[in-house]
């Protein structure tokens, strides 16, 4: 393989910063302690290459580097048969019977994949069928300071959305079997990939607060259940307050306590569309991104958002944390674009460092943990004066479905920060199609003649790379990660940035999650026609 991508991985190492596709800086030296830095400025590549990391070495790793008299060469070789391999490792497909057992589906299948680049991989994601409510819900959930937080809301909460979800006569059914230990009607139907973890130590905690929420639904005359969205919203904030209580109450079992204050000290965004006959609903928390695929009466395709990134770059969301505070926190709420110079997204599961009070830290905190196997770090945020500074309030946006809206794009915002939601949405579109949509060949005012037009067609046509990938997340995964600055697939650059070591790759790219749903087109020209 040529020297000259190896040479740019080691020229980017040394700079500390590295710009990839759409000029926004991915990786960043930061002035943090490590221990800070490193937990909660933004994961989504902006890792420190530290004194620590050096100490570890990384220059001196066997898996990357050789030397010579001039100048350190990193060195990778991937076959293509090894690069396909690693992109379809997590692979998942999955295709939806025709009826969900309460109607037609409006789903007909749903392909999924996820690359990491921590290790362990932080992102999680989750799809299930409502057994006991109409309609179907797929997350992605994006994990910082570690993978528990966003491990137990992919677990859990689409449980505590079915719950807020169903009658009260169903609740009742499921209390009632719980009481006299029967079986308890089931839930959810899951579609995991083999390599998606549980909790199998912390279940039976999980089902005692699953149960003591339908309970209180109970206590409060559910009737037929909550609407969708305030579902979502009732859940997702229930869970995270949840997740709370279990890191301050105490427990007998030590593996389940260790867990609950992992989870609480860890954060998670979240991302979750529920997708039922009519339209779907997005709840969405942090920086992940539900975008829709939709194709118009002409064959063009467009790309329509069903969520908003609550970061720094969000205006409105901007504003709103700051409204939150005294005035004279208006420069240090937000800094360098993160909540209090240290967290990018401003919503989020766990992160209760950045919700609980001073006093209530360190009282859990020094109540016998043994912090440093827990990869936990007992330290204040800068100007942590007026909390809580973050929330986990999803924003939930609903969207009627229409038969110009063929599939849904959820990801998490590893495949964001390389590609825009319309570069998204165009690969899919092709993938879908097999047609490929090429750019209109631009000469300006220039008079060119035959001979240079044709030259131009066939540098486009080069450009034009056919289908690897049976699977759209794959193919989306493989574009973010291998496309260069000219738009163009390189596979010299896919080879080197997938053989990058853990220690390296995170520097530059994030944990990448990727759902695409598509949808059953004939079911919402039925409706059309029925004028529902």
């Amino acid at each position: 393989m040529s020297n000259s991508v190896s040479c740019w991985i080691l020229q980017c190492v040394k700079s500390r910063a590295v710009y990839l596709r759409g000029q926004r800086r991915l990786c960043s030296t930061c002035c943090c302690p490590d221990h800070t830095a490193g937990r909660w400025r933004r994961r989504s590549l902006l890792s420190c290459f530290s004194q620590k990391d050096a100490k570890r070495g990384i220059f001196n790793s066997r898996h990357s580097v050789r030397n010579s008299s001039t100048q350190e060469v990193l060195q990778f070789q991937l076959s293509p048969v090894q690069i396909n391999n690693v992109l379809r490792a997590n692979e998942q497909s999955t295709r939806i019977p025709e009826f969900d057992g309460k109607g037609v589906s409006s789903v007909l299948r749903f392909e999924s994949n996820q690359l990491p680049a921590n290790s362990p991989i932080e992102d999680r994601r989750s799809a299930a069928t409502c057994l006991q409510t109409k309609g179907m819900m797929f997350g992605v959930f994006d994990g910082h300071g570690g993978y528990s937080c966003a491990q137990a809301v992919s677990e859990r909460l689409l449980y505590y959305i079915a719950v807020a979800l169903m009658s009260e006569k169903d609740l009742q059914e499921i209390e009632s079997a719980m009481e006299n230990l029967k079986p308890v009607l089931p839930i959810l139907q899951w579609y995991k990939h083999p390599n998606d973890h549980n909790y199998r130590d912390s279940a039976s905690l999980y089902v005692d607060h699953l149960r003591v929420f339908w309970q209180e639904l109970l206590s409060n005359d559910h009737g037929e259940g909550l609407g969708t969205k305030d579902a979502l919203e009732y859940a997702f904030k229930r869970l995270d307050s949840d997740i709370s209580l279990e890191a301050q109450v105490p427990l007998d079992n030590d593996l389940m306590k260790n867990t609950a204050i992992q989870v609480a000290f860890a954060g998670s965004t979240a991302c979750v569309a529920h997708v039922d006959a009519e339209g779907i609903h997005v709840a969405n928390t942090g920086d992940s991104r539900a975008v829709l695929g939709v194709q118009e009466e002409d064959g063009s395709w467009s790309s329509l958002p069903l969520s908003y990134d609550h970061n720094a770059l969000n205006e409105a969301e901007l504003a709103r944390v700051r409204s939150q505070h005294p005035k004279s926190e208006e420069n240090s709420v937000v800094m360098d674009d993160r909540l209090l110079g240290l967290l990018m997204p401003f919503r989020a599961f766990g992160d209760v460092r950045f919700k609980w009070s001073k006093d209530l830290q360190e009282s859990i905190l020094e109540n016998g943990y043994d912090l440093e196997s827990l990869n936990i770090y007992h330290y204040t945020p800068p100007n942590y004066l007026t909390p809580p500074y973050l929330e986990v309030t999803p924003e939930v946006l609903y969207h009627r479905l229409r038969p110009k809206d063929k599939f849904l794009i959820l990801a998490s915002d590893g495949l964001w920060d390389m590609m825009s939601s319309d570069e998204a949405v165009k690969l899919v579109a092709e993938h879908l199609t097999g047609v490929q949509f090429q750019e209109r060949v631009a000469v300006g005012d220039r008079q060119i003649n035959l001979g240079q037009m044709q030259s131009l067609l066939l540098k486009r046509r080069a450009k034009a790379v056919p289908s690897l990938d049976l699977n759209a997340a794959t193919r989306l995964i493989r574009h973010a990660v291998g496309t260069n600055e000219y738009g163009e697939m390189d596979q010299e650059r896919l080879a080197t940035i997938l053989s990058l070591p853990e220690d390296l790759a995170r520097m530059y790219r994030d944990d990448i999650t990727v759902t695409v749903v598509y949808f059953n087109s004939d079911l919402f020209k039925r409706h059309e026609g029925h004028g529902s």
